[in-house]
């Protein structure tokens, strides 16, 4: 089916959503974004518009590109905008009663019953959203890291409902329409990429709530001493530590094993709002500008 996808609908416009869209828009496809009103709509295409014009001067994109990309973007704050869909991707908070919402509610509108829905979850069961539609076969985890735009991978997560028809059509259509490296992961909290890095960000964190060693010292070690492009704490910055914290709690619901629990510091720092780079302070500051 993937060779006939030219109509993509994404569901939320945050970091990730925005990313996605951009991508697919770039590919050439008819990319249609929703988000919950007419201004975050707005908010949405002034993401895609920000990071176009960072690629266009970085040298990375030509600005006729950006342009043509652009033209193929509509954002709406209507969710029957995404009627016609033939492949639709969640990209809304990880909470599992937001994504469940979502996704009975798609089951609903998008009308092709052959068409693909997809969750970008970091970590929730794909068979719990699944679950929420009467078309379970039709489920599929589609997770894409951010920046979506530059790194190349995603997870292509199947549950026990997932047709293996849905999974080649999903794995085909981010490798050959969208150029991305696929791997596959089983329907597990944390799948593959979350469950190796997720517990070296909780004992970076515990670190610094210890007091063993500042946030720039435990940075510095891992990017000086291990050559890592980026430190734990810059990294769960970058991430979000709201998203990070959510990710722990799936995986501890799932084993139980204390590594995965969330540091009670990370919780205080939800809790304050402190949530990383898109709130200019978490373990760092950051210029929102």
């Amino acid at each position: 089916m993937s060779a006939g996808i030219r109509r993509v609908g994404v569901v939320g416009g945050g970091q990730m959503g925005a990313g996605i869209a951009e991508v697919c828009a770039r590919s050439g496809l008819d990319t249609v974004v929703c988000e919950v009103d007419s201004v975050a709509a707005c908010a949405a295409r002034e993401r895609v518009v920000a990071s176009l014009d960072r690629a266009v001067g970085r040298g990375k994109l030509e600005r006729d590109t950006a342009r043509d990309a652009l033209s193929r973007l509509v954002f709406t704050g209507n969710l029957e905008d995404l009627a016609d869909r033939q492949l639709v991707v969640e990209a809304v908070v990880e909470n599992p009663d937001a994504k469940t919402g979502v996704f009975a509610a798609l089951d609903k509108i998008v009308e092709d019953p052959e068409a693909i829905l997809a969750s970008n979850t970091s970590s929730l069961p794909v068979m719990r959203l699944g679950m929420a539609t009467g078309r379970a076969d039709r489920v599929v985890g589609l997770h894409f890291f951010n920046p979506v735009p530059v790194l190349p991978l995603v997870e292509v997560v199947t549950s026990l409902h997932t047709s293996a028809e849905t999974a080649a059509a999903v794995e085909d259509f981010a490798a050959r329409l969208l150029g991305k490296t696929v791997i596959r992961s089983q329907d597990r909290a944390g799948f593959v990429v979350n469950a190796l890095l997720v517990p070296y960000l909780l004992s970076a964190i515990r670190m610094a709530e210890s007091g063993f060693a500042s946030a720039a010292g435990i940075d510095a070690g891992m990017e000086l001493g291990c050559a890592h492009p980026m430190g734990p704490l810059k990294l769960a910055d970058l991430i979000g530590l709201d998203t990070v914290a959510s990710i722990a709690e799936s995986l501890y619901d799932e084993f139980k094993e204390p590594l995965y629990a969330p540091p009670p510091l990370l919780q205080r720092m939800v809790e304050a709002g402190l949530l990383g780079r898109k709130t200019g302070r978490g373990f760092h500051t950051y210029d929102r500008g």
